[in-house]
Parts: C-alpha cells; sequence; structure tokens
C-alpha cells in the first residue's frame, strides 16, 4: 500500500463508514531509520487530521536503537498502536534485513517484536507473510514465537514473498492460525468484494479482515459490509450501497471526485497530481476500458483536467465496474 494509504484515502474511505463506527487506519510503511530525524506531520507519509482517530502506523524496522527513537516520535504524533511490517518483499527492505526478511529467523523476530514492546505503551501488532505457499506448521510456530514476545495481534496475509500477489491466498492458513494462537487474527487477501468478506469469516474465524487495494478501488465495501451486517447508513447517503456493475462505476467516479478533493485539501499540487494518478494505475483493472482512463489521465498536466476526464469517461453506459480482478505486480 505504499503510495496509497495515507491522508487522502483515508479521508475518502472514511465517507463509506456506518455511523458511529470506526475501523483501525494503517499508514504507509515508514522506515524506522528515517523517522527520528523527521518531523512527523510534515511529510506526506505522516500528514493526519488532528481529530483521526485508530491510526497504527506501520514500521519497517530492526534495531532498537532506531526503534525507540522512532516509537517516541510516534507517541507525540498521536499513533494509537504500532505496527510491525514482516510482509514487504520489495528489495529496499530486504537489504536492510526487515520485511520479510524477519521471518527468516523466528528468534531474531521475536527480538524484534520485543524490543519494540518494550519502549510503547501501545499495542504492537504484526502484519507478515505465509513461510510456505500450502502449509501452515510452517508459519505458525514464528507467529507464536510473536505472540509470546508480546504482539498484541497479528495480520496474516498468506502468500510467500515469492509470490508477491500471484497465485491464490490460501485462507486455510488464517483458520488454522487463528485455531492455534491466542491473540486475534486479522485476515488479509484476496477480499475484493462483499462476497469474498463474507466467505472469509466464515471459512477462517478470523476476528478482523483486512482489506487493501480493492478498498481504494470500491471504499463503498464499507457500506455494503455495514448493510450486510445491519449497522446504520454512512453519513450523507441514503438508500442501498451500488451494487450493480454500472451502479458501482458510477459510484467510483464518486469516489475518484472525492479523492481529488481530499488530494486537493492536503498536498501540493504536483505531488498531488502524482498521488491521483498513482491511484489510477492502481485501480483502472477494476473498470472494463480502465485502460482508456488510464492512459487520459497520465496526460493530464493538472487535478482540474483529471476531474474533467473522470467526467467525461464515466458518461459512456458501457463503463462499468469489474467483480474482481488479478493483481500480479
Amino acid at each position: 500500500m505504499v503510495g496509497l494509504s495515507h491522508i487522502g484515502l483515508r479521508d475518502m474511505c472514511r465517507t463509506y463508514l456506518p455511523k458511529g463506527y470506526k475501523t483501525i487506519w494503517p499508514t504507509e510503511m515508514l522506515n524506522s531509520r528515517r523517522l527520528p530525524t523527521q518531523k512527523l506531520g510534515n511529510t506526506p507519509e505522516t500528514y493526519r487530521r488532528e481529530n483521526e482517530t485508530y491510526l497504527v502506523p506501520q514500521i519497517l524496522g530492526n534495531d532498537e536503537d532506531f526503534i525507540s527513537r522512532s516509537l517516541e516520535k510516534l507517541h507525540a504524533w498521536g499513533a494509537d498502536g504500532i505496527d510491525i511490517n514482516m510482509g514487504c518483499p520489495v528489495q529496499k527492505a530486504l537489504k536492510h534485513n526487515y520485511g520479510v526478511s524477519l521471518m527468516g529467523d523466528f528468534d531474531y523476530a521475536a527480538q524484534v517484536v520485543e524490543m519494540t514492546v518494550r519502549h510503547t505503551h501501545l499495542p504492537v501488532s504484526v502484519k507478515l507473510r505465509a513461510a510456505d505457499a500450502t502449509d501452515p506448521n510452517k508459519t505458525i510456530p514464528l507467529i507464536k514465537k510473536l505472540e509470546s514476545a508480546g504482539a498484541a495481534w497479528v495480520t496474516l496475509h498468506p502468500r510467500t514473498a515469492t509470490q508477491k500477489r500471484r497465485g491464490r491466498a490460501d485462507w486455510d492458513q488464517i483458520r488454522a492460525l487463528k485455531e492455534s494462537i491466542k491473540i486475534p487474527v486479522i485476515g488479509n487477501g484476496d477480499v475484493q468484494t462483499l462476497e469474498d468478506f463474507i466467505k472469509m469469516k466464515e471459512e477462517t474465524n478470523c476476528d478482523l479482515v483486512m482489506i487493501g487495494r480493492a478498498m481504494t478501488v470500491r471504499p463503498w465495501l464499507f457500506w455494503q459490509i455495514s448493510e450486510y451486517l445491519g449497522l446504520p447508513t454512512p453519513i450523507g447517503r441514503e438508500g442501498s450501497a451500488p451494487n450493480s456493475p454500472r451502479e458501482e462505476a458510477l459510484e467510483c467516479r464518486h469516489a475518484l471526485k472525492t479523492y481529488l478533493s481530499t488530494i486537493q485539501e492536503h498536498f501540493p499540487k504536483d505531488l498531488g497530481l502524482r498521488k491521483f494518478k498513482f491511484l489510477i494505475r492502481t485501480n483502472h483493472v477494476w473498470l472494463n476500458f480502465g485502460h482508456t482512463l488510464y492512459s487520459q489521465t497520465t496526460a493530464c498536466k493538472s487535478l482540474q483536467e483529471c476531474s474533467d476526464v473522470i467526467d467525461k469517461f464515466f458518461e459512456s453506459e458501457s463503463v462499468q465496474m469489474v467483480k474482481k480482478t488479478e493483481l500480479r505486480n
């Protein structure tokens, strides 16, 4: 979710939450080697509203000194929890021996949790991948060590680092993990629709569900889920949540316009334009003819041009939302 889970996206997604309800909000990954020298709240990754709650910044780290100094900054910034990233497979995380590299040494990974817990009064969670594509018994021993080290909850994306987002997330591993540890388990991976949410809850018995990239394009999943659970309608919404492919496409237009507004509020013009284009680059695969939207917005020189492109693109009745897609990169 690098480049995506920032204040602009949170503001947009929050408009679909059922009235009176909250959820956990991660930040983009924050490097513990950089945080001590940064002024939090002044970097794009740490922009936040004063009244934002349930913010759980996700940190990359393995050195106690850097972690302790980072946590001091995050306490003052207003974090409500700390999440340790043990799932990132990108090279810049691997070369520093954090992210998914921590999974290569179970005792070392547990030590990172212990040192983080030692320097914060906040709950410490861990986001990680599967150690094996099909065998939960390769991952569960690690997570038991993390539990003993003080992890408050874990989020499991049951794909390996080499799989990245290819193949199928093995939800059986989430179920096996839930049956093996006492702390809460959050399930993650391949949740793109309301039906996926329901199925994951039923098949794994996980405590919560984390939805990543699909929520950036289908934020009204909050609305659909709240209807399914019998929760209140989001503030300012009327009627039923969008459901048909065309209804979802029109809601996508509305969500993108809202996102444009939040981007303009929080980011300098050039950076806001880059953020918007990156969102379209990520999301266009969920729209038929989405490649056209992607190419047209890529050529835009301003957010106003992007807004005009969105209006024209979604005018066509043939533009519809695709139910599910594969994210291979």
